[in-house]
């Protein structure tokens, strides 16, 4: 039992102890496992989603984003969360059909966590960490540049449409 509980912490503080978001693997809305390695190289937008939010239009912001700039190497990654007034209690299934046929939603989309409290994803450990402050709502943004480093925090009244997201992207893009 004791050697048990040690291993688990010593994966527990590994897990806080990351350097970048690269380092995480989280499952994708389809349940199979998505490191986020695959986006070293790349600039990455990170947001928590939810269906039944009065921020819920900046998918479509979202996926005007996505593609004005996938082809020089950015990505956005949906994380639904149910953490803010219950604004997304659907399965991973359900959600996904949502964001495909309400939204056109082509960006990757992983499944559902929690970005607050007891059972905070590590990636938002992490994510909150590097930025020195809880998640408040659903549609925060992090941008995330090619190493894998957050370099801006977009809290959600910021819309993808906000002069101050496209210029963010741009200097990490560059």
């Amino acid at each position: 039992m004791t050697k048990l509980l040690l291993v688990g912490m010593v994966m527990t503080a590994s897990l806080f102890g990351a350097s970048n978001v690269h380092e995480f693997t989280l499952n994708s809305i389809d349940g199979k496992p998505a490191p986020l390695s695959a986006y070293q190289g790349k600039v990455v937008l990170i947001v928590n989603v939810a269906s039944r939010c009065g921020f819920t239009p900046q998918y479509a912001g979202l996926e005007a984003l996505y593609e004005k700039y996938k082809d020089r190497g950015f990505v956005i990654l949906g994380f639904p969360a149910n953490n803010f007034g219950g604004q997304e209690p659907g399965t991973n299934e359900e959600i996904k059909t949502f964001c495909s046929t309400k939204y056109n939603v082509t960006f990757p989309m992983y499944s559902k966590i929690s970005v607050k409290g007891e059972d905070k994803a590590p990636l938002y450990q992490f994510l909150t960490d590097a930025t020195g402050s809880e998640i408040q709502w659903n549609f925060t943004k992090f941008l995330v540049d090619k190493d894998g480093k957050v370099v801006a925090r977009f809290e959600s009244k910021v819309t993808p449409e906000s002069p101050d997201v496209a210029a963010a992207i741009e200097k990490a893009l560059r």
